[in-house]
């Protein structure tokens, strides 16, 4: 992918259309493609297989989670009230994402700093630029991340920053054919909702161990600043580790080499997330959502070495091919969004007396 870039330039551009239009800049949109998600979504149906979707704090046989290097289960951590997003409760619609360049919408990730404010990226082949909107669908404008390429953008989680500064990693990870020799996540600092303002990117190249992979999910650990990404495959995936000094520091002149973590038995891995006060971890799939309950401030690793400690009762094949969530700050909720054209943008689990 070449030498690094650092410092690449981020403008914010508003939203000049009025109503819940944003301003696109260099987008390239594609049509949406019915028979493609069909067919993804008959193969993720059989491959989640036996789970029995229940909710209740049990891992089954087909969602079990396997630590690297052994054929079996991990011991489950001691028994602690499951978390809220176990019991979700029917999923609430909350408004439609109506910005052309989201036909194939891949992340979602929640302000840190307003948890009304969402950030959303597209797919491959569109410019590098980040969808800003309302967690009610209104587009607010866009932001472009100009030194930035976007090769197979999957991803996007919020995080912590150096100073403790809020910021968005972008996880360009995809790689259908693994053939990629690095992949990269750009770290940039969190912009306002309204556009205006700009800010730097750092490029972060990383490599795998023990060859490419394809990956859909990133998450971004707000307790020690660690970042995982857990790869996409049929029989299973595994999490991969970004160190805290180089998911928090300046990008370096060479590629940082992966640390290899548990496998993950939940078959096509296609979006996660940890909830802002890091208690909370969720990975989903394009038929299911599995959800840890993280103990103290272990590694992400560990937490997910585990098997889940619950399989939420959600439907989310029903919604079409989905490839984002985004949790709340508790972990209470989850949102959502398929792919295609002016997505459904919808919540799962029920909010805490400080709203969404």
């Amino acid at each position: 992918m070449g030498k690094p870039t650092v410092g690449a330039a981020v403008g914010v551009v508003p939203d000049r259309r009025g109503g819940e239009g944003g301003t696109l800049v260099g987008i390239r949109t594609r049509p949406s493609a019915p028979v493609r998600t069909a067919a993804l979504l008959a193969v993720a149906a059989v491959v989640a297989g036996c789970g029995d979707g229940s909710g209740t704090p049990a891992a089954p046989p087909t969602t079990s989670v396997r630590p690297a290097g052994t054929g079996t289960a991990a011991p489950s951590a001691p028994a602690a009230r499951p978390p809220a997003l176990c019991r979700p409760g029917r999923p609430v619609t909350l408004g439609r994402l109506r910005d052309p360049a989201l036909d194939e919408l891949s992340g979602l990730a929640r302000s840190r700093r307003n948890p009304s404010v969402l950030f959303a990226n597209e797919d491959s082949g569109a410019a590098p630029v980040l969808t800003v909107a309302r967690t009610d669908g209104t587009v607010l404008g866009t932001v472009s991340v100009t030194g930035a390429e976007a090769v197979d953008w999957e991803d996007i989680a919020s995080g912590r920053g150096p100073d403790d500064r809020a910021v968005l990693f972008v996880a360009d990870i995809g790689d259908n054919a693994a053939a990629r020799s690095s992949v990269q996540v750009y770290r940039l600092a969190e912009p306002g909702p309204a556009g205006g303002a700009t800010g730097l990117a750092t490029r972060l190249d990383l490599r795998y161990p023990d060859g490419p992979h394809d990956a859909e999910a990133l998450l971004a650990d707000p307790l020690r600043r660690e970042l995982v990404i857990v790869t996409k495959a049929l029989g299973g995936g595994r999490a991969y580790t970004v160190p805290a000094s180089v998911a928090g520091g300046d990008a370096t002149a060479g590629t940082t080499t992966l640390r290899r973590g548990p496998a993950i038995d939940l078959g096509w891995v296609t979006a996660g997330d940890v909830s802002g006060d890091g208690r909370v971890v969720a990975l989903r799939t394009y038929t299911s959502l599995a959800v840890w309950q993280r103990q103290g401030r272990e590694p992400l690793a560990t937490t997910l070495a585990r098997s889940p400690t619950c399989r939420a009762d959600v439907d989310l094949a029903g919604e079409g091919q989905g490839e984002s969530l985004a949790l709340d700050r508790s972990g209470r909720t989850a949102l959502t969004a398929p792919e295609g054209a002016a997505p459904l943008l919808r919540r799962y689990g029920r909010p805490g007396t400080r709203g969404r």
